[in-house]
């Protein structure tokens, strides 16, 4: 089992976390408003620990739960803190009307965290592709980006000791199209399938 630090305290961090205890992880969760972070601490239970905004994480792979725009300032405001640690990149820069990215570069929010992490850091795209709900109450794939084959090899053993299947989908510049996979759930929540309640899969035809 793994080793966890949550940054941020919202559904996503929630969710995560959640799935996190119940699959036998060490959950720590980390938030600017340490309350917020304990009270979620408290509902996640099994040991869960509340750490200090801003200090060395206690998890070995450290998941950034928050808003895109928040992503980056906060893993460079975290600085050598995180120097070591495999860090996961969960979120989607939505355009303000959900129809495109909000960076008009072909980058992403994953790229972009590793310029700004330690050099020692590995980071990896992942859950961005799943609604929350989703992921709380379903069994969906978990796609995968990451240049560092270890830091990615820890990911999926974290992913199935949620119970769920990780499927890796190339190195951190593949990041950029997972974040435009993101981009196609929302269109066909809004049109094709018209609701919420699916995820992207894989399904492999029989040899």
């Amino acid at each position: 089992m793994s080793t966890i630090s949550i940054i941020g305290t919202g559904n996503m961090a929630r969710t995560i976390g959640a799935r996190a205890v119940a699959g036998g992880n060490t959950v720590e969760v980390m938030g600017r408003d340490h309350t917020k972070a304990a009270d979620l601490a408290k509902v996640l239970g099994s040991g869960a620990t509340t750490g200090e905004w801003g200090t060395a994480p206690a998890g070995d792979i450290v998941i950034v739960a928050l808003l895109y725009d928040g992503v980056v300032p906060v893993v460079a405001q975290y600085g050598d803190a995180l120097a070591g640690k495999v860090i996961i990149d969960i979120s989607n820069p939505f355009n303000s009307t959900f129809d495109g990215l909000a960076h008009r570069e072909e980058t992403s929010i994953a790229q972009e965290v590793a310029k700004a992490a330690p050099a020692s850091a590995s980071v990896v795209k992942a859950f961005n592709t799943i609604f929350r709900h989703v992921l709380e109450q379903g069994r969906p794939d978990v796609f995968i980006a990451g240049d560092d084959a270890r830091a990615k090899a820890r990911v999926e053993a974290f992913v199935e000791s949620l119970g769920l299947r990780p499927l890796d989908v190339g190195g951190l510049r593949m990041a950029h199209w997972l974040e435009g996979a993101g981009v196609v759930t929302v269109g066909l929540a809004n049109h094709g399938v018209g609701n919420l309640d699916f995820a992207l899969s894989i399904t492999e035809l029989p040899v």
